[in-house]
């Protein structure tokens, strides 16, 4: 996943690479960094050493893997599959430590039904599409700099684009 940031923040890029377990959705592998090189983070999962290794710029460390933990990735990915009832509250496990997921009542976005969740520590708000192929609508992260909000191109709208472009109105 790559996303860039304008507006309110500051212009930066960020690249985080996932690699989780297809069945559980657990993080085998994740690096954060600006795409030109090496990762300025990684965290790597190793089942067969049994550590948990994390990386950032030149020092290491590593600790026990006694648990499955999902990375910012993997638990975006996850909550797509929670479809539980209003006021239920998860934990999952992170790298640093571990993030409460509130589920909140459903709403609509861009005329989808939606589940929607409140993550904290971060205070992160997520929108995950009720039915299949149940993708990520909506997604409201506090900064420093003001809210930043990232929404899914539906093709719906995609398609709209090029009409335009071709004249027709």
């Amino acid at each position: 996943m790559q996303t860039d940031f304008a507006g309110v923040l500051p212009e930066l890029r960020r690249l985080q690479t996932s690699r989780m377990n297809p069945r559980t959705l657990a993080s085998i592998h994740y690096a954060e960094g600006d795409g030109r090189g090496r990762a300025a983070f990684e965290t790597g999962f190793d089942r067969k050493t049994g550590l948990v290794t994390l990386r950032q710029g030149r020092d290491e460390a590593s600790a026990p893997l006694t648990t499955d933990y999902h990375d910012p990735v993997s638990l975006l990915l996850w909550l797509r599959t929670l479809g539980s009832d209003p006021g239920t509250q998860f934990t999952a496990p992170l790298a640093g430590g571990r993030a409460l997921v509130q589920r909140l009542p459903d709403t609509e976005i861009a005329g989808l039904a939606a589940h929607a969740y409140f993550l904290r520590p971060g205070g992160a708000y997520v929108y995950a599409e009720q039915a299949a192929p149940w993708r990520l609508l909506h997604l409201i992260q506090p900064t420093d700099f003001g809210p930043v909000e990232a929404s899914l191109s539906l093709p719906a709208a995609r398609a709209a684009r090029p009409e335009r472009r071709r004249g027709k109105r």
